[in-house]
């Protein structure tokens, strides 16, 4: 049996004590041992606290700060430690005779230890230009984060092949070969995995969802912005600041709702009414008229619907027949007051629609509905537009001789009652 060539040197040095030749032997074996670990302790000293503290100090000298992402996640400090344990393999030799059992034993444990030590290395990587992809900005439209976690869960499995054959001491296609029979288990143990990167690829290729979007999806509890589109699961932070996780395959397989237009067109719907009592509603005389004609917002209006009105009736007699002829009501001019309103509003998206509508009348009044978007989609300030509206309108619907329709409440019968 060969010996090393370290092995030897102190077989020679132990001979002069007169020893069995077995006790030398395994003597010098250990000794060569604690060598090469001595030696793969030094290079680990000096990858880890030379080397690296060296780049790390380059790094920082640096203006750019995507190579601080390199720090950041330990890609060199992860690579670093392959230093020893890649010095005890080559050396391995010098110290046990090649056909040795030691020498076999500990030859598999220092390749499993690098193959798992190198795909820790590189799941590192990958989490850098998971980062640097994130910070391009179609990482906004096409995150990448099941893509990284399909890519890791490769990596692992095929680490994994590689541990099982260098234990077994098979060639990995050996193992790969025997997959075959196992596909149905395997799908089944990853049936959420594969549904999920299926779901992914779907919701990426046609931008249904993306990293900020909010989203609301009743049947999860889900009503916030998404944080994180992932293999198996969609993060959602809720306005209460609640995390809520969704099967990825739920947003195919079930209808949501994506506020994504909304916040791109820079608008936010304004849909809301006030209803009006409906005897409230009477044709204008000469008093109102002339007050509604000295409102900034209707004059125009006032001044153009007067000369339509005038000009039906005189082609139109009336017979002395009220009904035959045209007059203006204070719903209508209240209609074109709160169109008149919007349209000159500083925080009304002019370019979007807008429009006063006049629902159909029912128990509860008449409903004017308000439907326009504001100029800002932050919630917050869209509530403060809508209740500043709202605000100034319920305070003016008494100038136009109209009331708001309201239930009766205890204050009413209270009133009635005691007169």
């Amino acid at each position: 049996m060969t010996q090393g060539l370290i092995t030897y040197w102190f077989q020679n040095l132990l001979r002069v004590q007169e020893l069995p030749e077995s006790v030398v032997l395994a003597v010098a074996q250990g000794l060569g041992l604690l060598a090469l670990v001595l030696l793969a302790w030094v290079t680990h000293l000096v990858s880890q606290r030379g080397v690296v503290r060296a780049i790390r100090g380059l790094i920082k000298r640096t203006r750019n700060q995507r190579d601080d992402l390199l720090l950041q996640h330990g890609v060199f400090r992860r690579t670093a430690r392959l230093t020893p344990f890649v010095v005890l393999f080559i050396t391995l030799p010098l110290a046990l005779p090649a056909e040795s059992l030691p020498f076999v034993v500990l030859r598999g444990l220092l390749q499993i230890v690098m193959v798992l030590l190198l795909a820790f290395a590189l799941d590192a990587v990958v989490n850098m230009l998971h980062d640097v992809y994130r910070g391009l900005p179609i990482a906004r439209r096409i995150p990448g984060q099941s893509f990284v976690q399909v890519f890791k869960l490769l990596l692992y499995f095929v680490a994994g092949v590689f541990v099982i054959a260098i234990a077994l001491d098979k060639t990995p296609l050996y193992l790969l070969s025997g997959l075959g029979a196992l596909t149905a288990v395997l799908l089944l143990v990853f049936k959420d995995t594969v549904l999920g990167f299926v779901a992914g690829i779907q919701l990426i290729a046609n931008r249904m969802i993306a990293p900020g979007d909010w989203i609301e999806m009743e049947q999860y509890g889900a009503d916030g912005d998404v944080l994180e589109v992932g293999l198996n699961t969609v993060k959602v932070q809720n306005w209460d600041m609640t995390i809520t996780t969704i099967p990825t395959y739920a947003l195919i397989s079930e209808a949501f709702r994506n506020w994504r237009g909304m916040s791109e067109s820079g608008g936010r719907r304004l849909k809301r009414s006030v209803r009006l009592d409906v005897h409230s509603v009477c044709f204008c005389n000469e008093e109102m008229l002339g007050r509604f004609a000295k409102i900034r917002f209707i004059a125009d209006y006032i001044a153009r619907k007067n000369q339509e009105v005038e000009d039906f009736n005189v082609a139109n007699p009336d017979s002395g027949i009220p009904a035959n002829r045209r007059r203006l009501t204070n719903l209508g001019t209240f209609r074109a007051y709160v169109e008149g309103f919007l349209r000159n509003h500083p925080k009304i998206h002019q370019e979007m629609t807008l429009m006063v509508r006049q629902l159909p009348s029912d128990g509860q009044g008449v409903p004017i509905e308000i439907y326009a978007f504001s100029n800002n989609t932050a919630w917050a300030v869209y509530e403060g537009i809508m209740a500043d509206i709202f605000d100034h309108l319920l305070a003016i619907i008494p100038e136009f001789d109209l009331r708001v329709f309201q239930e009766p409440t205890g204050a009413d019968f209270r009133r009635w009652a005691s007169s």
